[in-house]
Order: C-alpha cells, then structure tokens, then sequence
C-alpha cells in the first residue's frame, strides 16, 4: 500500500506541474481522476485507490482540507456472466470433500452462505424446527433468514450435538467462552458460556491455554 500510494502521488504530481503540491486541492484532484478514467481507461478499483492515495496526500501528509470532489468521470465496472457452476460439478466438488469442511461447504452451497457467515454461525442461529438460519451481520451489516437444506438436518443436528459435548467438556476444564458481538460481554456477563452463543464450527483446539477461548474455524 505504501508503495502504490507513494506511486499515485508521484504521478499527480508529474500531471500538476509545475504547480507546487501546496497550491493543489479538490479540482486538481477531480482532473486527474477524470483524466485515468477517460484516457488512462483504468479500472474502477484502480481509480478509487488513486483516489484514497492522493486523499492521504493532501489531508494527511500535507495537512491540506481537501473538501468535495466534485465533476470526476467515474470509470465503469465491468459487467460480467457469473461463474455458475453445474449441478454435476458441484456434486463432483462435494463428493471429493470430507468431515467438517464437506458439512461446511454444503451448508454453504444449499443455504446460500457466504464463506464467513459459515464461520461465524451460532447455534441459537440454527432453527431446526423451522429449517431456518439466521445470519447476523452478512453483507451490508444486514441480518437475514435463509432456509436450512432438508437433506442437512440430520448432518448438521449429529455435528452440533459433537460440538455441545466439546463445549462441556471446555467449561468442565475452565474455559467454554466464546468472543460476543458488540459489548453484549457486558451486559450480558455469562452469555460468552451459553450454549446458543458458541460457534457452530469452532476451531479444534482452544486459543491459548490461559484464555480458554473457542475462537471459530479458519
């Protein structure tokens, strides 16, 4: 990062001379973006990194109150087909996987997961009854429901009922805690020991031998 910023700033410079770099501000700033976006043809990304670099230039290396950007041609994001696997590679997919990571991916692939929302399962999230999951905090900061594959049930009840023994076994030796969201630690002092805060798929061993802390799978 500090390569790529120093890089940015390098090249705004070179297009704003012979200006001094303390005369340059929030139009100086919009043509340059302008200028990566219609002659340069950058990407999207590219021109946003340009953007955070040359902020970090003139805000913070040079104590200069930048202000709106204002009249930048953004440079466009390319529309791609999704990859979209078939029915028979992701069969070909699971059927070469095993254990939790099998369990895991399918959970994933039929409940519509994304890979940390996976890791970060709880067990209160999981709603056997109504074959339902809560996801707390996905994309967005948004919660939302999505539904538990039938074919999971069972898979997903023995593998739970695996992790609660674990968990007992944790708090018989003095550990059984799990991080919390927020400062829910706080206001609810015993919840990082309940049983419906602790992960779903926590990692095998505890943290460290002094925290006694599940931390969840990596």
């Amino acid at each position: 990062t500090e390569k790529a910023y120093a890089g940015w700033a390098s090249r705004f410079l070179v297009f704003c001379e012979p200006r001094p770099a303390e005369s340059l501000g929030a139009d100086d700033v919009a043509r340059f973006l302008t200028q990566l976006a219609t002659k340069g043809h950058v990407s999207a990304s590219t021109q946003n990194q340009a953007f955070s670099a040359l902020l970090f230039l003139l805000q913070d290396a040079l104590g200069r109150e930048l202000g709106d950007v204002r009249g930048v041609i953004r440079a466009k994001r390319p529309v791609r087909v999704p990859l979209v696997l078939a029915r028979g590679e992701v069969d070909a997919v699971l059927g070469a996987m095993h254990g939790i990571p099998r369990l895991m991916a399918q959970l994933m692939y039929g409940a519509g997961l994304r890979l940390l929302e996976c890791c970060r399962l709880r067990a209160k999230d999981v709603d056997f009854a109504r074959h339902e999951i809560t996801v707390r905090d996905g994309k967005g900061q948004k919660d939302r429901r999505t539904v538990l594959p039938g074919r999971l049930v069972e898979p997903l009840r023995a593998h739970l009922e695996r992790v609660r023994r674990q968990h007992e076994l944790d708090l018989a030796g003095g550990g059984g805690s799990v991080a919390l969201p927020d400062a829910l630690d706080r206001k609810y002092v015993n919840a990082a020991w309940e049983w419906g805060w602790q992960w779903v798929f926590p990692a095998p061993a505890l943290s460290g031998s002094t925290a006694r802390l599940r931390i969840r799978t990596k």
